[in-house]
């Protein structure tokens, strides 16, 4: 059973990262896993605002709503990536202003590393999951099937989804990721990368990583 510490927790965590502005009104939706079941904003819910009424509990395994509210349109994914990833707990689909215009670039960056932070704590490379409708089947199979090796994805004209042990994990790489996608637009587009060999010495010498 999901306790009200928990459910204050949740939304504590949702307002959290509405207050740092990654998403806006309903454009995001937040997970969470509970033993065999996961706490997932409502569907249309505002999480930055998110209430203890719309907070949906589904089981894992089937994805079935067990307290009588809809999850988020998202909630496919979001399942999926727990099903897939027993060493995740948290999933985080967000909009926020820099990544999100980068995922709606005509050419968009094909690498993100332009500071250390990325891939220590985002991913060394990041997919790009091309357009599909949101909440559709095809979207939600695209983005297990690119997080089942990835902790980040990027959206074709959507927005982004991480995902990782803790809240604080997930708002860590988030915010990492918009910091990444603020400096590449605010560039330009004149910007650099860190190389393998930089990335390599990172893993090794700050992660403590060796082959």
């Amino acid at each position: 059973m999901v306790t009200n510490e928990q459910i204050e927790e949740f939304l504590k965590q949702a307002h959290r990262y509405g207050h740092e502005k990654l998403m806006l009104c309903s454009s995001g939706n937040l997970s969470w896993r509970i033993g065999d079941q996961a706490l997932i904003s409502g569907t249309s819910s505002w999480v930055p605002t998110l209430t203890k009424d719309r907070l949906s509990l589904c089981n894992i395994v089937d994805g079935v709503p067990v307290n009588g509210v809809k999850p988020s349109m998202e909630s496919t994914f979001h399942l999926g990536v727990l099903r897939q990833r027993p060493d995740v707990n948290v999933v985080l689909h967000f909009q926020s202003e820099y990544a999100t215009a980068v995922a709606c670039m005509k050419n968009r960056p094909t690498n993100f590393n332009v500071t250390a932070e990325v891939p220590c704590h985002v991913g060394r490379d990041i997919p790009v999951v091309p357009y599909y409708r949101p909440g559709s089947p095809e979207l939600a199979h695209a983005v297990v099937e690119a997080m089942t090796d990835h902790n980040a994805v990027l959206l074709t004209n959507h927005g982004q989804v991480v995902c990782g042990k803790d809240f604080d994990q997930v708002f860590e790489r988030a915010t990492f990721f918009e910091m990444a996608c603020r400096i590449i637009v605010q560039s330009g587009g004149d910007y650099s990368v860190l190389t393998p060999q930089e990335i390599d010495d990172l893993e090794v010498y700050v992660l403590g990583k060796k082959s």
